[in-house]
C-alpha cells in the first residue's frame, strides 16, 4: 500500500515518521491486513471514551481543564518492571482496585477528594516529592510504586510554573480569571495550535526522537491532552476544536500490541524475542522509534482504507477504538514492548 499523506499534517507527525516506516528494519506494516482490519475497526468499541464514570473529575468549569492537564502530565509508563507482570502499581478508590491508566485517574480523583487543588498553578508548582508520593501511593505498601516518580514530580511542578509564566507573558490574560482558562483559550479553538502551545510552555510534552540524524515528532501526550479536553467537555467550551482531524494516533505501547494482535504490524524475530522475554527496549533506539512510527502509520492507513469505503473516522478515533480493545487481554496476546519513557 502506498504511504502518502492524504490528511492534514499540521503537526508534522506524519511527515517525520514516514521515512522511519520506509527505512525500518525491525517493524513492518502488513499491507494485506489493512483492508481486513479496517472492516472490523468500527466493531472494536465505542470510539469516544466515556467521561461520565465515577473516576474522572468533571465539574464543567476550567477546573476540569486543569485536572486533565495534570492527568496528561502524568499519563505515561504504568507497566510493572517485575518478572511477574501482574505485580504492578495499583490504587484503591471507592472500594475498588485499579491499575494502569485507570489507577492514575483514581489517584488524582482521590487527591481532589483529599483537598488537593490540582487545577491551581501555585499548587502544582509547589508540590514536593513527598506530597506527590503520597498522592500516587499504591493500595498496599507491599505493591510497587508508580514508575518514574521523580520525573512525575518534575512534570507537575513544570505545569504550574509554565502556566504562571504563560499568564505573566500573555496579552490574553485579561480574557480569563485564571491561567488554565487563559492557556486553553489562547489556542482559539485550534487543536494544532494548542499542541504547539503545550510543547512550548511544558517541555516534558515535547515528544521528539532522533532517527539516523533526522528529527521525528510523535507528540503523544500533547495530542492526547487536546483529545481529552474535547472528550471531557463534550466538544463545547474549552473542549471545542475545529481541526481535531490533525491529531494522529497516540503512539504508546498498548495500541501497537493490539495492531500486532490483528496482524497489522509485525516485528523482526530478534525484536519479537526481546519483547516476548519482557526485555527493556531503550527509549530512542531504532527499534523503539520504529514501533511508534509504525503505529502512527498503521492507523493512518486504516483511516485511508475506511475513507475509501465511505466511513469517516479520524485517526484519534481509530486509536481510541484500538486502545479500548487493548484493555481486554486475549489468550493470543503477546507482551507489549517495555520502554521506560515519560512520553508514553
Amino acid at each position: 500500500m502506498q504511504r502518502s499523506i492524504l490528511s492534514s499534517d499540521a503537526l508534522g507527525v506524519l511527515a517525520s515518521t514516514l521515512p522511519v516506516v520506509v527505512r525500518s528494519e525491525n517493524v513492518r506494516i502488513v499491507d494485506d491486513a489493512i483492508a481486513a482490519t479496517a472492516g472490523a475497526i468500527v466493531d472494536l468499541g465505542n470510539a469516544t471514551p466515556s467521561w461520565g464514570d465515577d473516576l474522572h473529575f468533571r465539574d464543567g468549569t476550567w477546573r476540569t481543564a486543569g485536572w486533565v492537564l495534570a492527568l496528561d502530565g502524568l499519563n505515561f509508563c504504568f507497566w510493572s518492571e517485575s518478572a511477574d507482570p501482574d505485580v504492578r502499581w495499583q490504587v484503591e478508590y471507592g472500594g475498588k482496585l485499579f491499575d494502569g491508566y485507570w489507577a492514575l485517574v483514581a489517584a488524582l480523583r482521590r487527591a481532589v477528594d483529599d483537598g488537593v487543588v490540582l487545577w491551581e498553578p501555585d499548587t502544582l508548582a509547589g508540590l514536593s516529592f513527598e506530597q506527590v508520593d503520597h498522592m500516587l501511593r499504591p493500595a498496599e505498601a507491599t505493591l510497587p510504586g508508580i514508575p518514574l516518580l521523580e520525573r512525575r514530580v518534575r512534570h507537575l511542578n513544570e505545569l504550574g510554573e509554565g502556566l504562571l509564566a504563560f499568564q505573566a507573558a500573555s496579552r490574553r490574560a485579561s480574557r480569563a480569571a485564571n491561567p488554565v482558562e487563559s492557556f486553553v483559550l489562547a489556542a482559539e479553538g485550534s487543536a494544532a495550535r494548542l499542541v504547539e502551545l503545550v510543547v512550548r510552555w511544558f517541555p516534558s510534552f515535547d515528544d521528539l526522537a532522533d532517527y539516523h540524524g533526522a528529527r521525528v515528532r510523535f507528540l503523544k501526550r500533547a495530542q492526547i491532552l487536546v483529545a481529552d479536553l474535547h472528550g471531557v467537555f463534550g466538544g463545547e467550551g474549552l473542549g471545542r476544536f475545529d481541526d481535531l482531524a490533525v491529531l494522529t494516533a497516540f503512539a504508546d505501547y498498548k495500541v501497537p500490541q493490539v495492531l500486532r494482535r490483528l496482524g497489522v504490524i509485525e516485528y523482526a524475530p530478534a525484536l519479537a524475542d526481546r519483547i516476548e522475554r519482557r526485555e527493556l527496549i531503550a527509549a530512542g533506539t531504532a527499534e523503539e522509534i520504529e514501533i511508534r512510527a509504525a503505529t502512527i502509520w498503521a492507523v493512518e492507513l486504516l483511516r485511508q482504507e475506511l475513507a475509501e469505503h465511505g466511513t469517516t473516522m479520524a485517526p484519534y478515533e481509530i486509536d481510541w477504538a484500538l486502545w479500548q480493545a487493548g484493555q481486554t487481554v486475549e489468550a493470543a496476546d503477546r507482551p507489549y514492548h517495555r520502554t521506560l519513557s515519560w512520553f508514553y
